[in-house]
C-alpha cells in the first residue's frame, strides 16, 4: 500500500512569551519520570522493550543521551554511562565505528547494567559484533548505501533484523535530514526535505513488519524544530502504532539548543506524539548530564501545563546549529570553537543566515550542505564550506578570521541583491 505524503504546514499557532533561562533546571533527582509524565496524553503505540525498560503502550517517556568519551577509553566511558544513568537516562547510546571500539564495548557491558544502545554508521555488518553487548541498535537508512553498494538495502535490513532478533535487541530506524536515502531525495524537489524522510521511514517500517519484526521505533530528525514538528506529525498520522524517538538533531549550544528542542517537544508531546526523547547539546564531557536534566525539565513542564513555545525561532535571525558532543568528535576543540563562533557572530545576529558546526566525518560532510556556511572539524583542521562547496581546510587557530570574512561577504551579497 502506498501512502499519500501530502504536505502539512509547519506553522504553529502559539503566543510567543518571554522564556526564562532554560538551563535553570529544578533538581529532580528524587522525582521519578513516572510521576511527572503519567498525565501526559499518549498515542496508542505498541510496546517496544529496550533492556529493562519498555517504551510505547503508555509507558513513561524514556530520556536518552550519548556518551562523548572515546569508546576505547573503557574506564571513562563506563563512568559517563553511570553518570547519565544516575541523572535519569533510560538508555545510553555509545558510538562504535571499528572492531577496536566493539572490543571495548564488550568490556563496557561487563561493567554496567545500564540499557545500552549503539549506532551502526556506514558499516552495517558491525551489527553482529555489537549486538551481544547492547539492548538496542540504531541504523540510518541513508547510511546503508556506503558499503556493498550493489546489494539491495532490503537484504541489509533483513540481516540487521535477524541479528537483533537473535541477540534480544530492539531497533531504531533513525532517519536524519542530512543523510536521507539518496534514491528518495532524487525523487522530490530540492526544497521538499520532509517527504523523502517520510517515504524512507515508511518503506523500512513496511519491510520490518513484513519480516515479523515489530520491536522497533522510528526517529525523524532535523536541526529545524518546525520541520521536526511537521515530519513527526505526518508520520504519527500514518503509523500511529509505531513508537517515536524525538529529537532536534544538532540542536547546538545551550541555551539555544534547549530552546529549539523545547519548541519541538512541547508541540509534539502535548499531542501525544513521542515515546522516548534525546536533547542533543554541544557541551563539554563534564556537562553531558545537562542533556538529561533538560529532558526531565521539559517533560515536567509539559505535564504541568508550563508550555512556553517560541514561534519562528531562527527563521528571521542568525541560526547556529552544532552537533552534540560524542565519542566520534575528532578534536574536543570543536566544542570551544562552537562557543567562539557563537560569540564572534553576534554582530550578524539580525541576518537570516545559518552556520553549521559539525564535529566529525559522519555528520560533517553531508549535514553542513544545507547551511549558508558550514564548518566540519577534523583532528587538526576545520573544513570550511559555503553550501555544498568546500572553500578549504584551515587550522583551528586560523578558522575564525576566514569564517568572518566569508560571513561578511555573504551579508554584503544579500544586501546588494535586496537593493
Amino acid at each position: 500500500m502506498r501512502r499519500s505524503c501530502t504536505g502539512v504546514s509547519s506553522s504553529i499557532v502559539t503566543k510567543p512569551v518571554t522564556l526564562p533561562n532554560p538551563l535553570r533546571f529544578r533538581r529532580m533527582e528524587n522525582t521519578k519520570i513516572e510521576e511527572f509524565t503519567m498525565n501526559l496524553p499518549r498515542n496508542p503505540t505498541r510496546p517496544v522493550r529496550i533492556g529493562s525498560i519498555v517504551i510505547g503502550d503508555g509507558n513513561p517517556i524514556a530520556i536518552q543521551s550519548m556518551t562523548a568519551t572515546h569508546t576505547r577509553d573503557v574506564a571513562a566511558t563506563v563512568e559517563q554511562v553511570r553518570d547519565l544513568e544516575k541523572a535519569g537516562a533510560g538508555v545510553v547510546r555509545i558510538a562504535v565505528d571499528s572492531q577496536r571500539d566493539a572490543e571495548a564495548l564488550a568490556e563496557i557491558r561487563k561493567q554496567t547494567t545500564a540499557n545500552l544502545a549503539v549506532d551502526l554508521q556506514e558499516n552495517y555488518r558491525l551489527a553482529e559484533v555489537v549486538a551481544p553487548h547492547v539492548d538496542k541498535i540504531r541504523y540510518n537508512p541513508g547510511h546503508l548505501y556506503h558499503h556493498e553498494r550493489e546489494k539491495p538495502w532490503q537484504d541489509k535490513v533483513k540481516y540487521i533484523a535477524n541479528v537483533a532478533g537473535e541477540n534480544d535487541c530492539a531497533l531504531r530506524v533513525g532517519v536524519n535530514c542530512g543523510s536521507v536515502d539518496p534514491a528518495k531525495r532524487e525523487k522530490y524537489a530540492q526544497e521538499d526535505v520532509l517527504t523523502p524522510m517520510l517515504e524512507s521511514a515508511f518503506d523500512h517500517c513496511d519491510l520490518l513488519d513484513s519480516l515479523g519484526f515489530y520491536r522497533y521505533c522510528v526517529s525523524l530528525k532535523d536541526s529545524d524544530p518546525q520541520k521536526v514538528i511537521a515530519v513527526n506529525k505526518r508520520f504519527a498520522n500514518e503509523r500511529p502504532e509505531i513508537p517515536l524517538h524525538l529529537g532536534v538533531t544538532e540542536a547546538g549550544i545551550p541555551p539555544d539548543g534547549v530552546i529549539k528542542t523545547r519548541i519541538a517537544f512541547e508541540q509534539l508531546i502535548s499531542r501525544g506524539i513521542g515515546d522516548t526523547i534525546r536533547v542533543s547539546l554541544t557541551v563539554p564531557n563534564p556537562r553531558k548530564i545537562e542533556e538529561i536534566e533538560a529532558g526531565r525539565q521539559i517533560l515536567a513542564d509539559i505535564a504541568a501545563g508550563r508550555v512556553r513555545s517560541v514561534v519562528d525561532f531562527g527563521l528571521n535571525s542568525l541560526n547556529i546549529i552544532a552537533c552534540p558532543s560524542c565519542s566520534r568528535v575528532e578534536n574536543m576543540a570543536f566544542i570551544e570553537l562552537a562557543e567562539k563562533v557563537k560569540e564572534m557572530t553576534q554582530y550578524a545576529r539580525e541576518h537570516a543566515l545559518t552556520i553549521a558546526i559539525m564535529g566529525c566525518r559522519v555528520n560533517g560532510p553531508g549535514e553542513t550542505d544545507d547551511a549558508d556556511l558550514g564548518l566540519w572539524c577534523g583532528p587538526s583542521h576545520v573544513n570550511l564550506k559555503r553550501g555544498k562547496v568546500t572553500l578549504g581546510a584551515f587550522p583551528y587557530d586560523a578558522i575564525l578570521p576566514r569564517l568572518r570574512a566569508e560571513l561578511d561577504l555573504l551579508i554584503a551579497e544579500r544586501q546588494t541583491a535586496s537593493v
